[in-house]
């Protein structure tokens, strides 16, 4: 079986149920079908006909009080609500909705402006970032080819805190989603000192704030990405490193890297990319590439009701 097949029997086990704003969306009205009729989770596609509109108005006053602060006019607040992504977004936060799957037709920062604003951030992360399940067919390396990888959707340029984050909210979901140990690499163009430079120093800071965060966690750092996940490679570059060359997650040290590197991946290696899953938040969110097939719908919703679980 392999790892996207195994996600959406996880998925079975306990179906939750998961909003889809992108009601008029023809990919993700099959989605919905396809996921109803295998048992995957409950999807509610929000047109405006399904929104109370006595619960529209409290979700508006909701957000403002949220953010006036910010100094945001009631004006765009109820401009915003137009979208049903704001309002599936909220009923999310409420708890009618168990998850929420957007991106069809919206961009990443539409909805990851709508998740962070009404989701909230998760105190323990104290970020909002994102990262995609890589599933590369006939390959060896990482958990039998499926990888995580992280930050590809959300932060430019992360500082070392933030990719210390970034690597603790990217192995609770490979531990919550996928069942593995997570085996985490910080990457970068130097491999255990090879190189000096303000990256190398930033990653290496990293791996130590990680350490201070969960001591218990396998994570090494920096290291070139040779060197993470190939055994044969570490043994001569870095053959005391702890993860030994099968590395499962990779964190990038910037947001060109990875959104280059998944994307490379994806295309030439025929990998499947399940994502941006956004990561921090407080509640289950997954974002989609405006290119996404069907299938990704399907995939990212039983990731999703995974999460909620």
């Amino acid at each position: 079986m392999d790892t996207v097949e195994k996600i959406r029997q996880k998925a079975k086990a306990d179906p939750k149920t998961i909003v889809l704003p992108e009601y008029d969306e023809k990919r993700t009205q099959e989605a919905a079908k396809i996921i109803e009729g295998e048992g995957i989770a409950k999807t509610v596609l929000l047109s405006p006909d399904k929104i109370n509109q006595s619960d529209k108005e409290r979700y508006i006053e909701q957000f403002y009080q949220m953010h006036k602060a910010k100094e945001i006019e009631m004006e765009a607040v109820r401009n915003i609500f137009e979208d049903t992504l704001y309002t599936a977004a909220m009923m999310t936060r409420e708890g009618k909705f168990n998850g929420l799957v957007a991106g069809a037709s919206h961009t990443t920062p539409e909805v990851a402006r709508a998740a962070i604003r009404c989701l909230g951030i998760d105190q323990r992360i104290t970020i909002a970032c994102s990262c995609f399940i890589m599933a590369v067919p006939a390959c060896r390396y990482g958990e039998e080819g499926t990888f995580i990888f992280a930050d590809c959707g959300i932060i430019p340029e992360p500082t070392s805190r933030q990719l210390a984050c970034i690597s603790l909210a990217a192995s609770e979901l490979a531990a919550k989603v996928l069942d593995i140990t997570p085996r985490i690499a910080l990457l970068s163009y130097s491999t255990s000192g090879s190189a000096k430079g303000r990256g190398v120093a930033k990653v290496t800071e990293a791996l130590k704030l990680l350490k201070e965060f969960s001591p218990h966690l396998l994570a090494d750092g920096e290291m070139q990405v040779d060197a993470a996940i190939v055994p044969e490679v570490t043994k001569i570059k870095y053959p005391d490193s702890p993860i030994g060359g099968r590395a499962n997650i990779l964190i990038f040290p910037s947001l060109e890297a990875g959104n280059i590197s998944y994307k490379l991946v994806e295309r030439l290696a025929k990998a499947r990319a399940l994502g941006p899953i956004l990561m921090g938040l407080n509640k289950p969110c997954s974002d989609l590439s405006r290119g996404c097939s069907v299938d990704d719908i399907v995939s990212c919703v039983a990731v999703t009701a995974i999460r909620a679980q």
